[in-house]
């Protein structure tokens, strides 16, 4: 059996569906936040406050932190401020990779927390 169709329509219809999948499909885009090892509370605030409106509109976030010069030897430091501004994130997002080192900079890639959408399980039907 074949089914006897104009090309045409045929490439029509094949465009207009990849058309739809790419109107649902969400893009991830990657935000940075810059933190130094001497940050000021308020400055960590600040920065603190934009991860998490990132992070609320579904975007992924690179914290970055540089050291300079004498800074290399007090790399806890800058540790210390990541660790916080993860633990200060809490449930709003999640760590995709842990603090690491390259180069002279340390960073961590956050992620938004995904959002519980697990089907809620019919009633089971009374058994006889």
């Amino acid at each position: 059996m074949c089914r006897i169709q104009d090309y045409g329509r045929y490439l029509y219809e094949k465009e207009k569906s990849e058309r739809a999948a790419r109107k649902r499909q969400k893009v991830i885009t990657i935000k940075e936040v810059k933190f130094s090892v001497t940050v000021d509370e308020h400055d960590y605030q600040t920065k603190k406050n934009q991860v998490n409106r990132f992070l609320t509109d579904g975007d992924k976030v690179k914290a970055s932190l540089r050291f300079r010069g004498r800074q290399m030897a007090h790399r806890e430091l800058g540790y210390d401020i990541i660790n916080r501004l993860i633990q200060d994130i809490g449930d709003a997002g999640v760590v995709e990779f842990m603090p690491r080192m390259e180069g002279t900079i340390l960073h961590a890639v956050l992620a938004p927390a995904r959002k519980d959408t697990a089907r809620p399980k019919p009633a089971q039907a009374a058994q006889a």
